[in-house]
């Protein structure tokens, strides 16, 4: 049969890299000064937009979408083309999908710092960047689907289911995960309340490391491996059963970061189960990616690229064993909250994310440009460089873990804790954390050695634009299967088939885990003594939520011995009923905050976001000078009021017409309290006169931010009683 000649778009593959590199750097960056800042608290100088609580969130969402999502898309970019022997189904497509992609990251560094915010992990990003995502989203399915269908190759290769798998569930996970209601442009609420909208951030949150941080790399793992290696993959029977046993079992597995929590033990015990389950596939994914490199193995002593790609699938390896561990209940009552899950989620980024990345860049650059790479030695010393980081940044972290866990379940002979005080473990600490530091410095090195060795080999080779290629044209077959046809290879050339197949594989594990919870009210039984927050508390609430508070605080007390004897009364679901979004953390460099009403006076709250060392000696928390002094913007309440009522919290229309007369009232209450220290009077009234002296407009105390988040935390935990 005659051949035709097509041309493969390098364009599209050489964009989505360097935008790789670049928010690599950049994401880098910003987690590397966040690891400084537990050593320094005030390291940016009390400036809002770049504190910790505000930085947190762009860190996560620089390096997994902006450094992960633009490697995924380089990635799938040049081993579609090649697997399917055809151009990318519209260049037009590719365009949008890349420059969508980028505006969708400028957006998120800009209203990030900004504290515009939803507070879910991995979803922080607010309901019209939430829109822009689903948009860029469908260009790349519709891109990738296009491309498959007018594919020259008949059967589609392993790399490519886990493109399709990754694409729809992505989708079902960021569309159902974003439904909130719009308040304003800048400000929404997710229409999930506590638990139930725990269960979802999470099944979304614990699939968003599946199917964006681990399936579309598994694709990737199946390509370049055997192409770096220039050998076939090791087992395609493996790589069936790997594939589905893998989408079906990880949509399940959400409910384990919520372990102990308010979530009603059904699901709890349906997430541990089938994460447990989860490393049969993940591990057959781990032994097929290492085999593949049999015959290989001298060459990985030499190959930079080989070295970098064994070290990330055994990073995989690692960490996917870690985890079902992790969902054991008598390891999560241990290590949940702690810097141990720091430690475990960076071996996965760091490792199994970031040195695929790292070796498939190195793979791609000489293709791309036709040339050698520029230096094997530094490419090397990038290898070593980034290996000790992972070290120094893991180990570290773990110790860290294992010393928290001890010291906060610790008891005197007399019942009492042996570190009653939080901060002790906090000090105890510090040494870790300028290890991990030192780690993260050596790892972001490492990537800057790689920027100049890619920089240097571009310079040196020849753009090819479009590579030509010839292939026969794929010819139409029977329906049925095929002579000596397996069913599963009858299916791969059928993508519509095996992507609605894909599809109900992981529907079906949501479905029995959400759908009862969101349903069934016996799931999330009421109190009658919890009443919606008043409108300052709501305020003060919404702040919370801008600064970041909940990436090192809690608000979640576990029935264990240790907990309430710290904290107070283990937290019921039935008192998060009115909580939108949900605020109950996944790490506590703090202390929890769900008892903390009424457990101090208002003036050590205000004293303790001005200088939280002058309250909590060896506290590393940075103070919030800027809620001392902005005033409280007033205008939405209503809004959000009515906003609320629509989510069913029972607001009363009299409530929303006084809500203005109420804050006034509440607000003046704890100026009162406040003007009771004597400290906060003499201050208070030299920044007046001050500020009389220069005409400035000088704002009472009752209007200014702090007091609303004061309000918002004397109220925590007070709806039932505690003793």
């Amino acid at each position: 049969m005659e051949k035709q000649q097509f041309y493969y778009d390098n364009k599209i593959v050489k964009k989505f890299m360097y935008a790789t590199m670049f928010w690599g750097i950049i994401g880098m960056t910003v987690g590397l000064l966040l690891a400084f800042m537990f050593m320094f608290p005030e390291l940016t100088k009390g400036i809002s937009w770049l504190s910790f609580g505000r930085l947190r969130p762009l860190h996560t969402n620089a390096v997994i979408f902006a450094f992960v999502g633009n490697a995924i898309y380089a990635g799938v970019y040049y081993s579609m083309q090649r697997l399917l022997k055809a151009r990318m189904f519209s260049d037009v497509l590719s365009k949008i999908n890349f420059w969508g992609w980028q505006a969708i990251i400028v957006a998120a560094a800009i209203t990030l710092p900004l504290g515009i915010t939803t507070s879910k992990e991995y979803a922080e990003l607010e309901w019209p960047i939430d829109i822009a995502i689903a948009l860029v989203w469908v260009v790349f399915g519709i891109n990738m689907i296009g491309t498959i269908l007018k594919r020259r190759e008949r059967h589609l290769y392993v790399a490519i289911w886990f493109y399709l798998g990754t694409f729809v569930t992505v989708a079902v996970l960021h569309i159902f995960n974003s439904l909130e209601l719009p308040i304003s442009f800048t400000k929404s609420y997710s229409v999930y309340a506590g638990v139930q909208d725990a269960l979802v951030q999470w099944w979304y949150g614990h699939n968003a490391v599946a199917f964006f941080l681990t399936t579309p790399f598994l694709g990737l793992m199946y390509y370049f491996v055997p192409k770096a290696a220039n050998r076939p993959v090791y087992s395609y029977r493996l790589s069936i059963v790997h594939f589905w046993s893998l989408i079906f079992i990880y949509i399940w597995a959400g409910p384990h970061h919520l372990l102990y929590t308010a979530l009603p033990d059904w699901a709890q015990n349906l997430g541990v189960a089938f994460s447990v389950m989860l490393i049969a596939p993940s591990w057959g994914g781990m032994i097929n990616g290492l085999l593949t490199l049999r015959g290989a193995w001298d060459k990985v002593r030499t190959d930079p690229v080989l070295k970098f790609m064994v070290v990330a699938i055994t990073g995989y390896g690692m960490a996917t064993f870690e985890g079902p561990m992790l969902s054991l209940k008598s390891i999560n009552a241990i290590a949940h909250f702690s810097d141990w899950i720091i430690a475990h989620v960076h071996v996965g980024a760091l490792a199994w994310n970031g040195f695929l990345t790292f070796g498939m860049i190195y793979w791609l650059v000489p293709v791309l440009f036709k040339t050698k790479l520029h230096s094997v030695k530094l490419a090397n010393t990038h290898f070593w460089l980034g290996t000790l980081g992972i070290l120094l940044y893991a180990f570290p972290m773990y110790v860290a873990g294992f010393t928290q866990a001890s010291m906060w379940k610790q008891f005197n002979p007399d019942g009492t804790l042996v570190y009653g005080n939080f901060l002790e473990t906090v000090t105890q600490i510090i040494p870790m954390y300028w290890m991990r530091a030192i780690g993260g410095t050596l790892y972001i090195s490492g990537a800057i050695v790689m920027l100049f060795n890619i920089g240097a080999t571009v310079k040196k080779g020849s753009a090819v634009e479009d590579d030509l290629a010839e292939a026969a044209p794929l010819q139409r077959i029977k329906k049925g299967r095929m002579l000596g046809e397996t069913w599963h290879q009858h299916l791969e050339r059928k993508p519509v088939q095996l992507t609605i197949f894909a599809t109900i594989a992981i529907l079906i594990g949501g479905v029995v885990q959400i759908v009862p919870t969101l349903m069934v009210e016996s799931n999330i039984p009421t109190i009658s003594s919890v009443k919606p927050y008043t409108p300052l508390e709501l305020e003060g609430r919404d702040l919370y939520i801008r600064e970041g508070c909940v990436s090192c605080h809690s608000q979640m007390v576990r029935p264990f011995r240790s907990e309430v004897e710290r904290y107070g009364e283990y937290s019921k679901a039935g008192e998060f009923v009115y909580d939108h979004p949900f605020l109950w953390g996944s790490k506590r460099t703090g202390p929890d905050l769900h008892r903390v009403g009424m457990k101090y006076n208002d003036s050590w709250h205000f004293n303790h976001m001005l200088d939280p060392q002058s309250t909590s000696p060896g506290s590393i928390m940075p103070p919030y000078p800027w809620l001392l002094k902005n005033q409280l913007d007033k205008s939405q309440t209503e809004d959000k009021m009515h906003g609320m009522i629509a989510l069913g919290v029972p607001y009363t229309e009299y409530e929303i017409d006084r809500a203005q007369e109420s804050m006034k009232v509440q607000a003046l209450q704890i100026a009162e309290n406040l003007k009771q220290d004597p400290s906060f009077v003499d201050s208070y009234l030299t920044a007046q006169a001050a500020a009389k002296a220069k005409g400035e407009l000088f704002v009472p105390i009752e209007e200014r931010e702090i007091v609303a988040l004061i309000a918002y935390l004397q109220r925590l935990g007070t709806d039932i009683k505690t003793h």
